[in-house]
């Protein structure tokens, strides 16, 4: 198990969100962006739209997800 903050995840808080796998933790990380988007968290909000915007172009998320899966592999285990 690895644990990363939301920041760490390009989010907006200091909540460790915690995976066995990088897919896990995108999926932790993306139900957390969820819940706080339905809170109306304005800080989260912000983040969510910038990386959405950048999620139209496909080079883009190729290099987001090799960054998050090079930062991922570098984390220690819990």
């Amino acid at each position: 198990m690895k644990s990363m903050t939301c920041k760490e995840l390009y989010g907006a808080c200091d909540l460790l969100i915690h995976g066995e796998t990088a897919e896990e933790m995108m999926e932790n990380s993306k139900k957390h962006g969820m819940e706080m988007f339905s809170k109306g968290d304005q800080d989260h909000i912000k983040v969510m739209e910038a990386m959405k915007h950048n999620m139209d172009d496909p080079e883009e998320v190729k290099k987001w997800m090799a960054d998050f899966e090079a930062r991922f592999a570098a984390q220690p285990e819990d």
